[in-house]
């Protein structure tokens, strides 16, 4: 997309899949890092439900709710002058049918005044993509592995391989056909992958799904070193936040219990 672009709507993301311009996104869950990344110009911030694990310390996305997600995404939206701001509809919040989904995102558009919600399933949630996008309302899918379903899907297991690819074109072909502008594929086959975003007239937004979807998202603490365990293996680590903000923090502390900090560059005088 343009760096000239002021905002980026639904609209630029089908231009950048007609144009092969690769489309960027970051997740994001308050205004300080939102703020930062929308002056990298990220395209669009994802206030994912992976807040349940990041901000929340929950081991998976399951307990996300609603009422957590929507506070934080307020933030994130204030901060973005440049980026579609989207939301995850969180696990329990759609399932049930298309009322349920547009309630959900209708809090998400007033309450926190995002651009656009994002829900996973293919198939399964097509009914809830059609009834969002006639209220209104834009429509990110996500197919392929689907963090809500871990305990489903056995765990972090690449999808679409063998018997599971019909599955995954049909999956696919429901979320255009109900009016996504866009889709996140996560944990597929590259070949596979490339054989979608070819197939699609909406943009494909790959994490971990190879090199040829029309753009790519990653957890910003795994992009930038803040996450601690074992990496997916689709993660790239461009810096080590974390381990510099414990040295930092420690030097600090040391300081301060040496008496090196405050100094008198760092007093009020009389």
């Amino acid at each position: 997309m343009s760096e000239a672009t002021k905002r980026v709507r639904v609209r630029h993301f089908a231009q950048a899949k007609q144009a092969g311009t690769k489309i960027v996104g970051l997740t994001s869950y308050d205004f300080l890092t939102a703020g930062l990344f929308d002056q990298a110009e990220v395209d669009f911030l994802l206030v994912g439900d992976s807040a349940g694990n990041v901000v929340f310390g929950y081991d998976t996305t399951v307990p996300t709710t609603t009422d957590e997600l929507i506070p934080l995404a307020r933030g994130v939206v204030r901060a973005a002058k440049r980026a579609l701001v989207v939301a995850d509809l969180p696990f329990g919040s759609y399932e049930s049918g298309p009322d349920d989904a547009l309630h959900t995102a209708v809090r998400f558009m007033k309450e926190s005044e995002v651009h656009a919600v994002k829900l996973e399933g293919g198939v399964r949630s097509a009914a809830q993509i059609e009834r969002l996008v006639q209220s209104g309302i834009p429509v990110m899918g996500h197919i392929g592995y689907t963090p809500q379903s871990e305990h489903g899907l056995g765990g972090h297991v690449v999808q679409g391989r063998g018997d599971a690819r019909e599955s995954f074109l049909a999956d696919a072909k429901a979320v255009e056909a109900a009016g996504a502008f866009a889709v996140v594929i996560e944990m597929v086959p590259e070949a596979l992958a490339a054989e979608v975003s070819q197939m699609l007239t909406i943009p494909t937004i790959g994490i971990g799904a190879g090199r040829h979807t029309d753009g790519q998202i990653l957890v910003w603490t795994d992009l930038l070193g803040v996450a601690t365990g074992r990496l997916p293996r689709f993660v790239r680590q461009y810096a080590s936040l974390g381990q510099e903000m414990i040295e930092s923090v420690s030097t600090w502390r040391d300081d301060v219990r040496s008496g090196a900090f405050p100094d008198e560059s760092h007093v009020f005088e009389d």
